[in-house]
C-alpha cells in the first residue's frame, strides 16, 4: 500500500497576523487570510493538502517545527525577520528533516543588508524572493515535484 505524501505545512512568522497593515508597496496589501486562501487554492490545484500556522512567538515556531514530521510531508516557510537571525528556528528546521522552501513576499536581496542573510541557507530546496504571492505558487510546485505528487 502506497502512502500519499502531499501534506504541506505553510508557516508564517512574526508580523504576518497584521500583513494587511504593512507597507503594500513592499508586502502587497493582502491580509494573511487572503494570502492563505490563495495558497490553499494553488496547493489543491497541485494535489497538495496545505496546513497553516502563524505565530509571533519564536518559541512557538520552534515547537511547531519539532512536531512538523508528524503533521506534514514538506514545508513552505516565510518566517519573516526570523529568517535572517534565528538560529533556533534554523536548528529546529534541520531536526525536522523535511523538504522545505523559503519564501519572502518582498525582494529581501535588494533591501536592507541584514535581510540578505538567511539562516535557512543549506537547509531548504530553494529560496524564492520578490515575487509576492506568486512566489508561494512556485514554492508549492517545487514541493509537489519533490514529493512526487501529480495533480
Amino acid at each position: 500500500m502506497t502512502t500519499t505524501r502531499n501534506r504541506v505545512a505553510v508557516l508564517h512568522g512574526v508580523n504576518f497576523d497584521i500583513l494587511d497593515r504593512r507597507d503594500p508597496e513592499v508586502y502587497g496589501g493582502l491580509s494573511l487570510h487572503e494570502l492563505e486562501q490563495r495558497v490553499a487554492d494553488w496547493a489543491h490545484e497541485l494535489g497538495l493538502e496545505p496546513i497553516f500556522f502563524q505565530t509571533n512567538a519564536e518559541g512557538a515556531f520552534v515547537e511547531y517545527l519539532h512536531r512538523l514530521p508528524d503533521l506534514a510531508d514538506a514545508a513552505l516557510i516565510n518566517a519573516g525577520a526570523w529568517s535572517h537571525y534565528s538560529r533556533a528556528i534554523a536548528d529546529a528546521l534541520d531536526v525536522a528533516r523535511l523538504p522545505a522552501v523559503e519564501v519572502h513576499l518582498s525582494d529581501v536581496e535588494n533591501r536592507d543588508e541584514w535581510r540578505k542573510v538567511s539562516v535557512f541557507d543549506g537547509l531548504v530546496l530553494a529560496k524564492i524572493v520578490g515575487r509576492g504571492p506568486d512566489g508561494y505558487r512556485e514554492a508549492l510546485a517545487l514541493l509537489a515535484e519533490e514529493l512526487g505528487v501529480a495533480a
